[in-house]
C-alpha cells in the first residue's frame, strides 16, 4: 500500500503519556491499552493518518476458519439477563428463576453492578429504561435522570471565578435519579419485594467480590485515578493503600452494603429523605456544594413514550430528549437513503457511509438536544425522512466531510443490561454515573460516588443546554429496541457519545447484512467523538483493503485492539413471539455474559 507516507517504527511502551492519556480518553467508554502490538505510524502528504498493525493474520479468517464471531448465542424458552458483568447476570438469573419479573430481575442485577463497576454505575447516578410489557404489548419509556440543584447556577459558578462548566468536583454534581427510578419501575411492573431485590449486592458489598481483568483496567485509568485522588473519602474507599485493587483481589465496600441496607428496608425515601440523603448533603457541604433537602426531596421521575423510525422494513425504537437517541434514528434515516454495500458491512463505501451519515446526525443533536422541559426541541423535523433526504444529499461517497459543525461533546463510563423474563416481557436497562468514578466525590460513609452529569451543561448562554438551576443536562446514555414482524430485540451499546452510532451500526449489521444478534454485536466497529473533523477510530479486525479505501478519502484513521471498549460494551436479548424462544448475546469487549434462568417444571 502506497500512500505517499513518511513512517517510523512506534510501539505501545514509546508513546508518552499524555498520548496514551488522549488515546485513553478520546471520549465516551475509556480504554486501558495494554502493550499488545508494535505498528507504523505513517504521516501523509494530504494530513492522513494510518496506524497499520503488524500483527500476522490481523485483518481476516484463516483457510477453513469457521464463523467469524466468537461466542455462541445463549438461547431458552425461559427468563435471560444479558448484562456487562457475569455476577450480575447470575444474580438476575435467580430473580427470574424464583419467578421475579424482568424489572426485578433488572434492579437486583443493577444494584450488583454497583458494586462491581463502581466506575461505571451505582445509585449516585441516572436511569433511563425503555420496557415491553408483554401484557399491555406496549413500549413503555422511564427517563430517571435528575436535574442540577436549583442554586447551581452559572452566576453562582461565575461569583466562584468558573468560566467553564466543571467537568467533576461537587460542581458537576446533579441529584441522582436512579433509585427513584428502580422504584417507579418496581411500583408498576414488580413482582418480589422490594427487599429481596438487594440481596446479592449486599453481600458482595460486604463479603466482596473478585476484581476481573476489564474491570481492573478501568479501574486503573488515569482520568479516574485523578478524580479519586482529589477526595479523601474517595482514595479511603477505592483506593486501599493508595492503589487500585489487583486483578483477583477480594474488594469489599461495607459502605455500600449500608447504603443498601436502609434501600432495601425504607425504600427509596431512605435515599432521597433518609439516612443516605443525609449524607449526601453533608457531604455536599463539606464540599461548597449547592445540593438541598429539597432538591433530593423533589426527584422525580417521568414516564414518557419512545421516539421511533422505520430501516428498511424494521422498527426501531429510543428515547425522546435529553438523551441522544434522536441520533440514532437519524443517523439510520440518513445510512437509509443508500443502498447496502454490494462488498459487505466492513467495505470501504458501507463504512464511508455509515461515519459520514453518523456525523451529520451528531452535528443536529448538539445544535437541538436539551430539556424537553425547557427547550422546544424539533424532533419530528429531525427524524422525518425528508429531513434525511436533505442530510444525506450532502454525502460525497468519494470524500470525507472535515467541516460539519460540532458543539459540545461530553464521555461517560455506563452499565447497560436486558432481561426477559418468561412472560416475553423485556426490560432495555441503562444506568452510569458518567464519566469513570464520576465526579470523583464519594458520599461520606456510603460508599459510592456521585454523578458528574453537571458536565452535559455548557456555561454558553446561547446553547440549548446552558446551566441552570432544575434543569436537566444533556444525557448520553440511552437504551433501545428494535423488531421486525415476530423478533423483538432489547439492545444497548455503551461509552458516551459512542452510542448512537454503535446503536446505529448495530441495527444495519442485523437488517442489512443478515448478522445474528451475537455477531452483529463482536462485530468490528468503528467510533468518534465529535461531528466535525475527519479523524476516526476502526477495530483492527477490519480489512487492510477498507482501511485503504477509507484513507483514500480522507478519513484520518486510528486503528484500535480487535476488541476495545472504546467502541462501547453491548447486550442484546431477542425474543421470537411466534415460537416463545429467546436469545441473548454478550459483548466480548466487557467482562458480560447472557445467562438463562434454570428449568422450570412444565
Amino acid at each position: 500500500m502506497n500512500l505517499g507516507c513518511i513512517g517510523r517504527q512506534y510501539n505501545e511502551r514509546s508513546r508518552t503519556k499524555v498520548e496514551r492519556d488522549a488515546e485513553r480518553t478520546a471520549g465516551g467508554e475509556a480504554e486501558a491499552l495494554t502493550p499488545r502490538y508494535s505498528f507504523t505510524y505513517m504521516r501523509c502528504e494530504a494530513s492522513i493518518l494510518l496506524l497499520v498493525l503488524s500483527c500476522a493474520g490481523l485483518f481476516g479468517q484463516g483457510a477453513g476458519a469457521g464463523r467469524s464471531y466468537g461466542r455462541s448465542m445463549v438461547i431458552s424458552p425461559y427468563g435471560i439477563a444479558a448484562t456487562s458483568q457475569i455476577l450480575a447476570s447470575q444474580t438476575a438469573a435467580g430473580i427470574l428463576a424464583r419467578g421475579g419479573s424482568a424489572v426485578d430481575a433488572a434492579i437486583a442485577a443493577n444494584a450488583v453492578l454497583g458494586v462491581v463497576e463502581p466506575m461505571m454505575d451505582g445509585i449516585g447516578g441516572d436511569l433511563f429504561v425503555l420496557y415491553w410489557d408483554a401484557h399491555a404489548k406496549q413500549y413503555v419509556g422511564l427517563n430517571a435522570s435528575g436535574a442540577a440543584p436549583r442554586a447551581l447556577t452559572p452566576a453562582f459558578l461565575a461569583g466562584k471565578g468558573v468560566k467553564e462548566m466543571p467537568v467533576f468536583g461537587i460542581q458537576s454534581v446533579t441529584v441522582p435519579g436512579a433509585v427513584r427510578g428502580w422504584a417507579a419501575m418496581h411500583a408498576r411492573f414488580g413482582k418480589l419485594p422490594w427487599k429481596d431485590l438487594f440481596t446479592d449486592a449486599i453481600l458482595y458489598s460486604e463479603k466482596g467480590f473478585p476484581v476481573s481483568e476489564v474491570i481492573q483496567e478501568a479501574w486503573t485509568l488515569d482520568i479516574g485515578l485523578e478524580r479519586l485522588r482529589t477526595n479523601t473519602e474517595s482514595m479511603r474507599v477505592f483506593l486501599a493503600g493508595g492503589k487500585a485493587p489487583e486483578v483477583g483481589e477480594l474488594f469489599r465496600n461495607p459502605d455500600l452494603g449500608k447504603a443498601y441496607r436502609a434501600i432495601a428496608e425504607e425504600g427509596p425515601d431512605a435515599f432521597y429523605k433518609g439516612a443516605v440523603a443525609a449524607a449526601i448533603l453533608k457531604t455536599s457541604q463539606h464540599l461548597g456544594g449547592t445540593m438541598t433537602a429539597e432538591d433530593l426531596a423533589a426527584f422525580s421521575p417521568e414516564w414518557v413514550s419512545p421516539i421511533s423510525t422505520d430501516y428498511r422494513g424494521s422498527r426501531v425504537y429510543e428515547l425522546p430528549p435529553n438523551g441522544q437517541g434522536m441520533a440514532a434514528l437519524e443517523m439510520l434515516n440518513i445510512m437509509g437513503t443508500f443502498p447496502p454495500a454490494a462488498a459487505g458491512a466492513f467495505s470501504a463505501p458501507e463504512m464511508h457511509t455509515r461515519i459520514e451519515a453518523m456525523k451529520l446526525a451528531y452535528a443536529d443533536l448538539r445544535r437541538y438536544d436539551a430539556d424537553p422541559r425547557t427547550s422546544d426541541i424539533p424532533v419530528a423535523k429531525l427524524l422525518s425522512k425528508e429531513w434525511a433526504q436533505q442530510r444525506a444529499a450532502l454525502i460525497d461517497p468519494k470524500s470525507a466531510s472535515c467541516l460539519v459543525p460540532a458543539g459540545h461533546v461530553m464521555s461517560g463510563d455506563t452499565t447497560y443490561l436486558t432481561v426477559v423474563d418468561r412472560e416475553g416481557n423485556m426490560a432495555s436497562w441503562i444506568e452510569s454515573v458518567s464519566q469513570g468514578f464520576g465526579s470523583g466525590v464519594t458520599v461520606e460513609g456510603m460508599g459510592f460516588e456521585l454523578q458528574d452529569r453537571g458536565a452535559g451543561f455548557t456555561l454558553d448562554p446561547a446553547s440549548p443546554d446552558v446551566l441552570a438551576g432544575g434543569k436537566r443536562p444533556f444525557h448520553t446514555i440511552i437504551p433501545a429496541f428494535m423488531e421486525r414482524g415476530d423478533a423483538r430485540i432489547a439492545f444497548g451499546i455503551m461509552g458516551g457519545a459512542n452510542q448512537p452510532l454503535a446503536h446505529a451500526q448495530f441495527v444495519s449489521n442485523i437488517v442489512d447484512y443478515g448478522m445474528n444478534i451475537q455477531a452483529a454485536l463482536e462485530a468490528p466497529r468503528f467510533t468518534k467523538r465529535t461531528a466535525d473533523g475527519c479523524d476516526v477510530s476502526i477495530e483492527g479486525r477490519v480489512p487492510l483493503e477498507s482501511l485503504q479505501g477509507l484513507s483514500e478519502r480522507g478519513h484520518q484513521i486510528a486503528i484500535r485492539r480487535d476488541y476495545t471498549q472504546e467502541m462501547g460494551r453491548g447486550q442484546a436479548i431477542l425474543r421470537d413471539s411466534k415460537t416463545g424462544m429467546n436469545y441473548a448475546a454478550s459483548d466480548p469487549r466487557t467482562d458480560g455474559a447472557a445467562v438463562p434462568e434454570g428449568i422450570q417444571p412444565w
